[in-house]
Protein backbone atom coordinates (compact mmCIF):
# COMPACT_ATOMS: atom_id res chain seq x y z
CA UNK A 1 0.00 0.00 0.00
CA UNK A 2 3.10 2.15 0.78
CA UNK A 3 4.77 2.02 -2.47
CA UNK A 4 1.40 2.06 -4.46
CA UNK A 5 0.95 5.77 -2.52
CA UNK A 6 4.52 6.61 -3.22
CA UNK A 7 4.20 5.95 -6.97
CA UNK A 8 1.32 7.78 -7.08
CA UNK A 9 3.09 11.08 -5.68
CA UNK A 10 5.77 10.47 -7.83
CA UNK A 11 3.35 9.96 -11.43
CA UNK A 12 1.54 13.30 -10.22
CA UNK A 13 4.93 15.09 -9.52
CA UNK A 14 5.80 13.96 -13.39
CA UNK A 15 2.94 15.06 -14.97
CA UNK A 16 2.69 18.07 -13.31
CA UNK A 17 6.32 18.92 -14.30
CA UNK A 18 5.50 18.00 -17.97
CA UNK A 19 2.50 20.50 -17.61
CA UNK A 20 3.45 23.74 -19.67
CA UNK A 21 4.90 25.98 -16.76
CA UNK A 22 5.87 23.48 -14.75
CA UNK A 23 4.43 22.84 -11.34
CA UNK A 24 3.51 26.58 -11.66
CA UNK A 25 0.32 25.58 -13.82
CA UNK A 26 -2.97 26.70 -12.43
CA UNK A 27 -6.47 27.08 -13.69
CA UNK A 28 -7.07 30.17 -15.37
CA UNK A 29 -9.05 32.90 -13.61
CA UNK A 30 -11.39 33.53 -16.53
CA UNK A 31 -11.58 32.78 -20.22
CA UNK A 32 -12.15 34.74 -22.86
CA UNK A 33 -12.19 37.60 -20.25
CA UNK A 34 -14.84 35.90 -18.66
CA UNK A 35 -14.58 35.35 -14.49
CA UNK A 36 -14.94 31.46 -13.61
CA UNK A 37 -18.16 30.73 -11.72
CA UNK A 38 -17.34 30.16 -8.17
CA UNK A 39 -19.40 29.68 -4.93
CA UNK A 40 -16.36 31.46 -2.99
CA UNK A 41 -18.40 34.70 -2.52
CA UNK A 42 -21.38 33.18 -1.09
CA UNK A 43 -19.47 31.18 1.34
CA UNK A 44 -17.64 33.63 2.24
CA UNK A 45 -21.01 35.69 3.66
CA UNK A 46 -22.33 31.90 5.30
CA UNK A 47 -19.47 30.28 6.50
CA UNK A 48 -19.30 32.38 9.68
CA UNK A 49 -22.57 31.62 10.25
CA UNK A 50 -22.28 27.77 10.90
CA UNK A 51 -20.37 26.47 14.04
CA UNK A 52 -19.59 22.91 15.25
CA UNK A 53 -21.38 21.31 17.67
CA UNK A 54 -19.79 18.95 20.24
CA UNK A 55 -21.24 17.69 23.02
CA UNK A 56 -20.77 15.30 26.57
CA UNK A 57 -23.09 13.25 27.88
CA UNK A 58 -21.98 11.67 31.51
CA UNK A 59 -23.52 8.02 32.25
CA UNK A 60 -23.12 6.09 35.56
CA UNK A 61 -22.00 2.45 34.93
CA UNK A 62 -22.34 0.43 37.98
CA UNK A 63 -19.95 -2.01 38.21
CA UNK A 64 -21.22 -6.09 37.77
CA UNK A 65 -20.16 -7.19 41.06
CA UNK A 66 -21.38 -3.88 43.22
CA UNK A 67 -24.44 -5.64 44.37
CA UNK A 68 -22.18 -8.67 45.38
CA UNK A 69 -21.17 -8.64 48.71
CA UNK A 70 -18.87 -11.18 48.91
CA UNK A 71 -17.05 -9.62 45.94
CA UNK A 72 -17.05 -6.12 47.62
CA UNK A 73 -15.79 -7.89 50.44
CA UNK A 74 -12.68 -10.32 48.97
CA UNK A 75 -11.88 -7.87 46.45
CA UNK A 76 -12.12 -4.57 48.32
CA UNK A 77 -14.48 -3.07 45.73
CA UNK A 78 -15.48 0.27 45.99
CA UNK A 79 -19.72 0.64 45.63
CA UNK A 80 -19.32 3.99 43.80
CA UNK A 81 -20.40 3.64 39.77
CA UNK A 82 -18.11 5.07 37.83
CA UNK A 83 -18.85 7.46 35.33
CA UNK A 84 -18.49 6.93 31.60
CA UNK A 85 -18.31 10.35 29.05
CA UNK A 86 -19.98 10.01 25.24
CA UNK A 87 -19.09 12.24 23.02
CA UNK A 88 -20.56 13.14 19.86
CA UNK A 89 -20.25 16.04 17.28
CA UNK A 90 -22.63 18.05 15.53
CA UNK A 91 -23.15 21.66 13.02
CA UNK A 92 -25.66 24.26 14.23
CA UNK A 93 -26.49 27.69 12.20
CA UNK A 94 -26.59 31.19 14.12
CA UNK A 95 -29.71 32.57 13.46
CA UNK A 96 -30.16 35.30 15.84
CA UNK A 97 -26.70 37.51 16.96
CA UNK A 98 -27.92 39.38 19.16
CA UNK A 99 -29.72 36.74 21.49
CA UNK A 100 -26.80 34.08 20.74
CA UNK A 101 -29.56 31.36 19.16
CA UNK A 102 -28.08 28.71 16.95
CA UNK A 103 -30.58 26.23 15.00
CA UNK A 104 -29.82 22.56 15.25
CA UNK A 105 -30.76 19.09 15.69
CA UNK A 106 -32.30 17.38 18.43
CA UNK A 107 -30.41 14.50 18.01
CA UNK A 108 -27.38 16.47 18.32
CA UNK A 109 -27.72 17.86 21.24
CA UNK A 110 -30.35 15.29 23.12
CA UNK A 111 -29.21 14.12 26.81
CA UNK A 112 -26.16 16.23 26.27
CA UNK A 113 -25.08 17.29 29.84
CA UNK A 114 -22.25 19.66 28.09
CA UNK A 115 -22.28 21.44 24.71
CA UNK A 116 -19.27 23.10 22.96
CA UNK A 117 -19.41 24.87 20.18
CA UNK A 118 -16.90 26.28 17.78
CA UNK A 119 -16.80 29.14 15.30
CA UNK A 120 -15.26 29.12 11.63
CA UNK A 121 -12.59 31.70 13.23
CA UNK A 122 -11.24 29.13 15.92
CA UNK A 123 -13.53 31.14 18.76
CA UNK A 124 -15.03 28.74 21.27
CA UNK A 125 -17.95 28.92 23.31
CA UNK A 126 -20.21 26.38 26.12
CA UNK A 127 -24.07 26.95 25.36
CA UNK A 128 -26.97 26.16 26.75
CA UNK A 129 -30.26 24.31 25.60
CA UNK A 130 -33.19 26.08 24.86
CA UNK A 131 -35.53 23.46 23.99
CA UNK A 132 -35.76 20.53 21.74
CA UNK A 133 -38.12 18.86 19.98
CA UNK A 134 -37.92 14.93 19.25
CA UNK A 135 -41.20 15.23 16.91
CA UNK A 136 -39.29 17.01 14.23
CA UNK A 137 -35.78 17.10 15.05
CA UNK A 138 -35.48 20.89 15.59
CA UNK A 139 -33.17 21.73 18.66
CA UNK A 140 -32.21 25.32 19.90
CA UNK A 141 -29.33 26.38 21.59
CA UNK A 142 -28.14 29.20 23.33
CA UNK A 143 -24.30 31.05 23.51
CA UNK A 144 -23.42 34.24 24.93
CA UNK A 145 -21.85 36.41 22.82
CA UNK A 146 -20.36 38.74 25.73
CA UNK A 147 -19.70 41.44 23.60
CA UNK A 148 -18.40 39.52 21.00
CA UNK A 149 -19.32 39.75 17.56
CA UNK A 150 -21.92 37.48 15.59
CA UNK A 151 -22.84 36.61 12.19
CA UNK A 152 -26.23 35.27 11.65
CA UNK A 153 -27.84 33.58 8.59
CA UNK A 154 -31.20 34.46 8.02
CA UNK A 155 -34.13 32.02 7.70
CA UNK A 156 -36.02 32.40 4.25
CA UNK A 157 -39.30 31.19 5.36
CA UNK A 158 -40.62 32.62 1.92
CA UNK A 159 -37.76 30.44 -0.68
CA UNK A 160 -40.00 28.06 -2.97
CA UNK A 161 -37.58 25.34 -3.78
CA UNK A 162 -37.99 23.23 -6.55
CA UNK A 163 -35.94 19.62 -7.82
CA UNK A 164 -33.38 20.83 -10.27
CA UNK A 165 -32.45 23.92 -7.86
CA UNK A 166 -28.42 23.68 -6.99
CA UNK A 167 -27.83 23.88 -3.13
CA UNK A 168 -24.56 23.68 -0.67
CA UNK A 169 -24.67 22.14 2.58
CA UNK A 170 -21.96 23.31 5.45
CA UNK A 171 -21.26 21.17 8.00
CA UNK A 172 -18.81 19.51 9.96
CA UNK A 173 -18.51 15.80 9.01
CA UNK A 174 -16.67 13.56 10.66
CA UNK A 175 -15.99 16.39 13.02
CA UNK A 176 -13.09 17.33 10.35
CA UNK A 177 -14.15 20.95 10.72
CA UNK A 178 -16.10 22.94 8.64
CA UNK A 179 -16.63 21.28 5.11
CA UNK A 180 -18.68 22.46 2.08
CA UNK A 181 -20.54 20.39 -0.54
CA UNK A 182 -22.41 21.09 -3.30
CA UNK A 183 -25.65 19.36 -5.31
CA UNK A 184 -29.30 19.68 -6.06
CA UNK A 185 -32.25 19.30 -4.94
CA UNK A 186 -33.43 15.94 -6.19
CA UNK A 187 -36.47 15.70 -4.56
CA UNK A 188 -38.93 17.08 -2.28
CA UNK A 189 -41.91 16.75 0.26
CA UNK A 190 -40.00 13.34 1.46
CA UNK A 191 -41.06 11.64 4.58
CA UNK A 192 -38.32 8.77 4.51
CA UNK A 193 -37.38 8.72 8.29
CA UNK A 194 -39.77 6.32 10.07
CA UNK A 195 -38.57 7.57 13.93
CA UNK A 196 -39.61 11.23 13.67
CA UNK A 197 -43.33 11.88 13.24
CA UNK A 198 -43.76 15.20 11.19
CA UNK A 199 -41.90 14.97 8.47
CA UNK A 200 -41.37 16.72 4.77
CA UNK A 201 -37.89 16.39 4.02
CA UNK A 202 -36.06 17.94 0.83
CA UNK A 203 -34.24 15.41 -0.19
CA UNK A 204 -30.43 16.37 -2.05
CA UNK A 205 -27.29 14.94 -3.36
CA UNK A 206 -25.00 17.46 -2.14
CA UNK A 207 -22.82 15.28 0.35
CA UNK A 208 -24.22 14.84 4.09
CA UNK A 209 -21.93 12.75 6.82
CA UNK A 210 -22.40 11.98 9.92
CA UNK A 211 -21.41 15.11 11.31
CA UNK A 212 -23.49 17.59 9.28
CA UNK A 213 -26.38 17.06 10.96
CA UNK A 214 -27.92 20.64 11.83
CA UNK A 215 -25.38 22.36 9.65
CA UNK A 216 -27.39 24.74 6.88
CA UNK A 217 -28.57 23.83 3.31
CA UNK A 218 -28.10 27.08 1.59
CA UNK A 219 -29.57 28.14 -2.04
CA UNK A 220 -26.91 29.80 -4.29
CA UNK A 221 -28.36 32.97 -3.27
CA UNK A 222 -26.51 31.79 -0.09
CA UNK A 223 -30.25 32.17 1.73
CA UNK A 224 -30.85 29.36 4.44
CA UNK A 225 -32.87 26.93 2.99
CA UNK A 226 -33.17 23.65 5.14
CA UNK A 227 -31.05 22.38 8.53
CA UNK A 228 -29.42 19.15 7.39
CA UNK A 229 -30.76 16.08 9.21
CA UNK A 230 -29.86 12.77 7.74
CA UNK A 231 -28.58 10.44 5.11
CA UNK A 232 -29.74 7.24 3.72
CA UNK A 233 -27.00 4.44 3.56
CA UNK A 234 -26.22 1.00 3.31
CA UNK A 235 -22.52 1.91 4.42
CA UNK A 236 -22.65 4.69 7.21
CA UNK A 237 -21.50 7.37 4.58
CA UNK A 238 -22.79 9.53 1.78
CA UNK A 239 -24.14 7.71 -0.90
CA UNK A 240 -25.96 10.89 -2.56
CA UNK A 241 -29.11 10.60 -0.44
CA UNK A 242 -29.68 13.13 2.23
CA UNK A 243 -32.42 14.30 3.81
CA UNK A 244 -32.84 18.59 5.23
CA UNK A 245 -35.81 19.70 7.27
CA UNK A 246 -37.34 22.73 5.40
CA UNK A 247 -36.31 25.86 7.32
CA UNK A 248 -40.13 27.53 7.17
CA UNK A 249 -41.05 23.87 9.53
CA UNK A 250 -37.84 24.68 11.36
CA UNK A 251 -39.03 28.48 11.75
CA UNK A 252 -42.05 27.61 13.38
CA UNK A 253 -40.69 24.97 16.04
CA UNK A 254 -37.87 27.39 17.04
CA UNK A 255 -40.71 30.11 17.45
CA UNK A 256 -42.45 27.78 19.56
CA UNK A 257 -39.39 26.67 21.44
CA UNK A 258 -37.91 30.02 22.12
CA UNK A 259 -40.79 31.12 23.43
CA UNK A 260 -42.04 28.00 25.66
CA UNK A 261 -39.34 25.51 25.94
CA UNK A 262 -41.25 23.04 24.68
CA UNK A 263 -44.23 22.40 21.22
CA UNK A 264 -47.10 22.94 22.77
CA UNK A 265 -49.30 20.90 19.95
CA UNK A 266 -52.79 20.70 19.52
CA UNK A 267 -55.43 18.82 17.64
CA UNK A 268 -58.27 19.25 15.76
CA UNK A 269 -60.27 15.89 16.51
CA UNK A 270 -60.06 14.22 12.80
CA UNK A 271 -59.03 10.79 11.98
CA UNK A 272 -58.02 10.96 8.18
CA UNK A 273 -56.83 8.76 5.75
CA UNK A 274 -55.12 8.82 2.19
CA UNK A 275 -57.72 8.92 -0.99
CA UNK A 276 -57.00 6.05 -3.23
CA UNK A 277 -57.99 5.80 -7.18
CA UNK A 278 -61.22 3.66 -5.69
CA UNK A 279 -62.41 6.43 -3.39
CA UNK A 280 -61.90 9.06 -5.54
CA UNK A 281 -63.68 7.37 -8.31
CA UNK A 282 -66.62 6.59 -5.62
CA UNK A 283 -66.82 10.25 -4.53
CA UNK A 284 -66.67 11.39 -8.75
CA UNK A 285 -63.41 13.28 -8.16
CA UNK A 286 -60.81 13.49 -11.14
CA UNK A 287 -57.71 13.49 -9.13
CA UNK A 288 -56.51 12.16 -5.76
CA UNK A 289 -55.43 15.17 -4.16
CA UNK A 290 -56.94 15.53 -0.65
CA UNK A 291 -57.28 13.07 2.63
CA UNK A 292 -60.85 11.55 3.84
CA UNK A 293 -61.97 12.82 7.00
CA UNK A 294 -63.22 8.98 7.64
CA UNK A 295 -63.68 9.57 11.30
CA UNK A 296 -65.00 13.04 13.83
CA UNK A 297 -64.31 12.52 17.47
CA UNK A 298 -66.74 13.35 20.26
CA UNK A 299 -66.66 16.86 22.01
CA UNK A 300 -63.51 18.08 19.73
CA UNK A 301 -62.69 21.39 17.95
CA UNK A 302 -63.82 19.45 14.64
CA UNK A 303 -67.48 18.32 15.89
CA UNK A 304 -67.82 21.65 16.97
CA UNK A 305 -66.99 23.61 13.38
CA UNK A 306 -68.99 21.24 11.75
CA UNK A 307 -66.88 18.88 10.19
CA UNK A 308 -68.64 15.43 8.92
CA UNK A 309 -67.14 12.32 8.38
CA UNK A 310 -66.89 12.07 4.16
CA UNK A 311 -65.81 15.43 3.96
CA UNK A 312 -62.67 15.45 1.81
CA UNK A 313 -59.76 18.26 3.11
CA UNK A 314 -58.17 19.91 -0.08
CA UNK A 315 -56.41 22.70 1.66
CA UNK A 316 -55.39 23.80 4.89
CA UNK A 317 -54.43 27.69 5.80
CA UNK A 318 -54.41 27.51 1.63
CA UNK A 319 -51.56 24.67 1.83
CA UNK A 320 -52.65 22.18 -0.74
CA UNK A 321 -53.11 18.87 0.74
CA UNK A 322 -52.36 15.82 -0.93
CA UNK A 323 -51.64 12.98 1.68
CA UNK A 324 -51.87 12.35 5.14
CA UNK A 325 -48.69 13.34 6.78
CA UNK A 326 -49.23 16.39 5.18
CA UNK A 327 -52.11 17.46 7.16
CA UNK A 328 -50.75 15.87 9.74
CA UNK A 329 -47.26 18.11 9.65
CA UNK A 330 -49.80 21.04 9.35
CA UNK A 331 -51.92 20.21 11.98
CA UNK A 332 -49.45 19.28 14.60
CA UNK A 333 -47.22 22.59 13.65
CA UNK A 334 -50.06 24.74 14.50
CA UNK A 335 -49.18 26.13 17.67
CA UNK A 336 -52.45 25.44 20.46
CA UNK A 337 -55.15 27.73 19.88
CA UNK A 338 -54.49 28.74 16.88
CA UNK A 339 -57.38 28.52 13.98
CA UNK A 340 -56.47 26.78 10.42
CA UNK A 341 -58.64 27.26 7.43
CA UNK A 342 -59.80 24.53 6.37
CA UNK A 343 -61.25 24.09 2.42
CA UNK A 344 -63.32 21.03 1.44
CA UNK A 345 -65.40 18.90 -0.28
CA UNK A 346 -68.61 17.63 0.99
CA UNK A 347 -71.28 15.79 -1.70
CA UNK A 348 -68.90 17.13 -4.77
CA UNK A 349 -69.18 21.37 -3.15
CA UNK A 350 -66.63 23.33 -1.69
CA UNK A 351 -66.52 24.65 1.69
CA UNK A 352 -64.43 26.54 3.64
CA UNK A 353 -64.75 25.85 7.84
CA UNK A 354 -62.28 27.18 10.19
CA UNK A 355 -61.19 25.28 13.14
CA UNK A 356 -59.48 25.89 16.28
CA UNK A 357 -56.49 23.29 17.65
CA UNK A 358 -57.19 22.08 21.69
CA UNK A 359 -55.59 19.92 23.61
CA UNK A 360 -57.16 16.07 22.63
CA UNK A 361 -59.56 15.13 25.58
CA UNK A 362 -59.25 11.89 27.88
CA UNK A 363 -61.77 9.72 24.82
CA UNK A 364 -60.37 8.49 21.65
CA UNK A 365 -56.99 9.79 22.16
CA UNK A 366 -53.85 9.16 19.65
CA UNK A 367 -51.11 7.28 20.94
CA UNK A 368 -48.41 9.10 19.66
CA UNK A 369 -50.27 12.23 21.49
CA UNK A 370 -48.55 10.77 24.60
CA UNK A 371 -45.11 9.05 23.67
CA UNK A 372 -44.26 8.16 19.95
CA UNK A 373 -43.53 4.46 20.65
CA UNK A 374 -47.53 4.19 21.28
CA UNK A 375 -48.08 5.44 17.72
CA UNK A 376 -50.78 3.45 16.30
CA UNK A 377 -52.79 3.09 18.85
CA UNK A 378 -56.10 5.28 19.90
CA UNK A 379 -56.92 5.28 23.83
CA UNK A 380 -59.87 6.14 25.74
CA UNK A 381 -59.90 7.09 29.60
CA UNK A 382 -61.45 4.17 31.36
CA UNK A 383 -62.52 5.47 34.37
CA UNK A 384 -64.70 7.83 32.61
CA UNK A 385 -65.62 4.93 30.69
CA UNK A 386 -66.94 2.08 33.35
CA UNK A 387 -65.01 4.10 36.81
CA UNK A 388 -62.27 1.25 36.40
CA UNK A 389 -58.77 2.15 36.98
CA UNK A 390 -56.78 2.29 33.90
CA UNK A 391 -56.71 3.26 29.96
CA UNK A 392 -58.36 1.52 27.32
CA UNK A 393 -56.61 0.31 24.23
CA UNK A 394 -59.75 1.20 22.27
CA UNK A 395 -57.44 0.44 18.54
CA UNK A 396 -54.70 -1.13 17.39
CA UNK A 397 -53.49 0.20 13.55
CA UNK A 398 -53.15 -3.25 11.59
CA UNK A 399 -49.95 -3.59 10.39
CA UNK A 400 -48.46 -1.33 13.04
CA UNK A 401 -45.29 -2.06 15.29
CA UNK A 402 -47.50 -2.08 17.96
CA UNK A 403 -49.97 -4.90 16.32
CA UNK A 404 -47.22 -6.71 15.68
CA UNK A 405 -45.77 -7.49 19.26
CA UNK A 406 -49.43 -8.35 20.04
CA UNK A 407 -51.11 -5.59 21.49
CA UNK A 408 -54.96 -5.91 21.02
CA UNK A 409 -58.17 -4.10 21.35
CA UNK A 410 -59.43 -4.22 24.79
CA UNK A 411 -55.98 -4.31 26.58
CA UNK A 412 -55.49 -1.81 29.47
CA UNK A 413 -52.74 0.38 30.21
CA UNK A 414 -52.51 0.11 34.03
CA UNK A 415 -48.96 1.18 34.23
CA UNK A 416 -45.91 2.56 32.37
CA UNK A 417 -42.11 2.08 33.31
CA UNK A 418 -43.44 0.71 36.69
CA UNK A 419 -45.47 3.62 37.87
CA UNK A 420 -48.91 3.01 38.05
CA UNK A 421 -51.61 4.30 35.84
CA UNK A 422 -54.76 4.76 37.14
CA UNK A 423 -56.57 7.31 34.17
CA UNK A 424 -55.65 9.14 30.89
CA UNK A 425 -53.89 12.14 32.77
CA UNK A 426 -51.86 10.16 34.79
CA UNK A 427 -50.90 8.49 31.77
CA UNK A 428 -49.94 11.99 30.39
CA UNK A 429 -48.01 13.08 33.12
CA UNK A 430 -45.86 9.91 33.75
CA UNK A 431 -45.16 9.76 29.90
CA UNK A 432 -44.26 13.90 29.81
CA UNK A 433 -41.22 12.64 32.23
CA UNK A 434 -39.84 9.74 30.61
CA UNK A 435 -37.34 10.18 28.11
CA UNK A 436 -38.85 10.00 24.58
CA UNK A 437 -35.51 8.64 23.24
CA UNK A 438 -35.51 5.66 25.36
CA UNK A 439 -37.74 2.01 25.49
CA UNK A 440 -40.72 2.31 27.63
CA UNK A 441 -42.32 -0.31 29.47
CA UNK A 442 -46.04 -1.04 29.66
CA UNK A 443 -47.81 -2.90 32.51
CA UNK A 444 -50.84 -4.71 30.78
CA UNK A 445 -53.88 -6.02 31.63
CA UNK A 446 -55.94 -8.37 29.72
CA UNK A 447 -58.95 -10.21 30.86
CA UNK A 448 -57.89 -11.75 34.37
CA UNK A 449 -54.13 -12.22 32.95
CA UNK A 450 -51.48 -9.32 33.56
CA UNK A 451 -48.13 -8.89 31.40
CA UNK A 452 -45.45 -6.40 30.65
CA UNK A 453 -44.22 -6.09 27.03
CA UNK A 454 -41.64 -3.33 26.35
CA UNK A 455 -41.74 -0.84 23.29
CA UNK A 456 -38.81 0.32 21.59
Amino acid sequence: MRAIFSFTLCTLFVLASALPGGSHAALPASVDGQPLPSLAPVLEQVTPSVVNIYTETRVQVQSPFANDPFFRRFFDLPNIPRERVSRSLGSGVIVDAERGLILTNHHVVNAADDIAVNLNDGRSFSAELVGSDEATDVAVIRIDPAGETLQALPMQTAVELKVGDFVVAVGNPFGLGQTVTSGIVSALGRAALNRLEFQNFIQTDASINPGNSGGALINLRGELVGINTAIFTPSGGNVGIGFAIPIDMAALVMEQLVANGVVRRGRIGVEVQDLTSELADSFGLDNRNGVLIKRVFANSPAQQAGLKVGDIIVQADDKPVSNGQMFHNIEGLTPLGERISLQLLRDGKPRRITVTTAIPDNRHVPGDELHRLLRGLTLDDLSERSGSIGVLIEEVEPGSRNFEIGLRPGDVITGLNRVRVVDMPSLRRIAEQVDQSRPIELQIQRGRRGYRVVLE
